[in-house]
């Protein structure tokens, strides 16, 4: 099944001191496996050539300008970039950003929609031009017979209409005062589409920070994390460089992001000026490290009897590697039941857009992380990233992001009052 023994295990190590990630060559591979059951393709398929094993010397071959073959091109494309082979190589090989590498060599011109959701993803204002004409489709009841017409799928929207729930309007106001003893300042990285569709859970974030003292801003001048187009061989620069200009010229204490998807991207930032890149992740903090970090001994919260299962995403456990925050945050819910869910190694399927560019791949995976929602027999499931959330909100409404849970058991002295989860 396996064909490391074919493996030349003389060949040169590409490593350099000048040469930035290094070239992985055949011999890097310890032959022992461990990537391969970690791997949410290998789970689908069963075959070697969909392990991250396979896919470095794929990756290998491009990276010192060979060619590869269409079927190696096929199998590189199923990755779903959620990288728990880091997590297991024992090499500790940088997978993700040889992938990304690898991608942008690779990368052809897109198909016209990528071309359309790339322009989106940059143009903040065009973006939001086009939300009341969804809120007004939603709304219409054209949904349903569209759908049965077939005439979304011919276009190849099919994927991405399922993904549609209702968006906000109204950006978020740029600045939101705490009422309470001021701590500090905040900034909040909202990403593309987050503030619309997303506006509960960033909500619950300005509530819980300005509960424990800290104005929240909005920089209206922020972009897209980069994320989607760096992960498809596209070009992510200005949108990096944009988006550390924004908050670095802000005085704040920290830079808050919500979804861990966008996390990852964002603690991965770098460009031509080091400074600017260290400047900008000195400051950033993933929402749930930060409250517990802060959290005032005097904040309690309103207790429940109901039983939560937290959902790992590949982003949060493999790149991030603080999803234990989330079960020490909701520990602070008196009364709550809290477990992991099953099967939390495996990818939900989700994988930024891989949920839009493989649907069938994304929907086996989903409906195995759907199974494990149904047998785990919980009130909610909990999940720190939208993406994930959204894609597996199609098959299940219990999800919420962790914040949303905290922040209806907040005192309604500092809040609303506390929600029935």
């Amino acid at each position: 099944m396996f064909d490391f023994m074919e493996m030349d295990f003389n060949g040169p190590n590409q490593q350099t001191e000048t040469s930035g990630p290094y070239i992985p060559d055949a011999a890097e591979c310890l032959r022992c496996g461990m990537c391969v059951s970690s791997c949410p393709t290998f789970r689908l398929f069963e075959t070697d050539e969909e392990t991250p094993r396979k896919r470095i010397r794929s990756i290998a071959k491009l990276l010192q300008n060979d060619a590869i073959t269409e079927d190696e091109r096929m199998h590189l494309d199923n990755c779903l970039q959620c990288r728990a082979c880091e997590s297991a190589c024992p090499s500790r090989m940088a997978y993700g950003q040889l992938f990304d590498r690898a991608q942008a060599l690779v990368a052809k011109r897109p198909h016209w929609l990528a071309r359309l959701g790339f322009y989106l993803i940059e143009h903040k204002r065009r973006r939001n031009r086009l939300l009341p004409l969804l809120r007004l489709y939603l709304k219409s009841g054209l949904q349903k017979p569209l759908r049965q017409s077939g005439l979304l799928k011919k276009l190849g929207l099919a994927e991405a209409e399922a993904l549609l729930g209702s968006p906000a309007l109204q950006p978020l106001a740029e600045t939101h005062a705490s009422h309470f003893d001021r701590r500090g300042k905040v900034a909040l990285f909202t990403g593309c589409i987050a503030e619309a569709f997303d506006r509960e859970t960033l909500s619950a974030t300005i509530e819980l920070l300005n509960a424990l003292g800290y104005d929240v801003v909005v920089p209206p001048g922020q972009v897209c994390c980069g994320a989607i187009h760096q992960h498809n061989g596209q070009s992510a620069k200005a949108l990096i460089n944009t988006n550390m200009t924004v908050f670095n010229a802000l005085d704040v204490d920290a830079v808050i992001y919500t979804a861990t998807g966008c996390g990852a991207m964002l603690n991965e930032y770098s460009n031509d000026d080091t400074e600017a890149s260290e400047s900008f992740r000195q400051r950033l903090y993933d929402i749930n490290d930060f409250l517990l970090a802060h959290w005032p001994d005097q904040l309690e919260l309103a207790p429940s009897d109901s039983r939560v299962a937290v959902h790992e995403p590949c982003s949060q456990r493999n790149v991030l590697k603080n999803q234990a925050a989330v079960y020490r945050l909701l520990e602070k819910v008196p009364g709550l039941s809290v477990t992991p869910l099953p099967d939390n190694p495996i990818c939900c399927g989700a994988g930024g857009s891989y949920m839009l560019t493989h649907p069938d791949n994304a929907t086996r995976l989903r409906e195995s992380k759907c199974r494990a929602i149904r047998e785990s027999r919980v009130d909610r499931i909990v999940s720190s990233n939208f993406g994930c959330a959204i894609f597996i909100s199609t098959d299940s409404d219990k999800i919420v992001h962790p914040l949303v849970l905290l922040a209806g058991q907040l005192p309604s002295d500092t809040g609303d009052t506390a929600v029935d989860l």
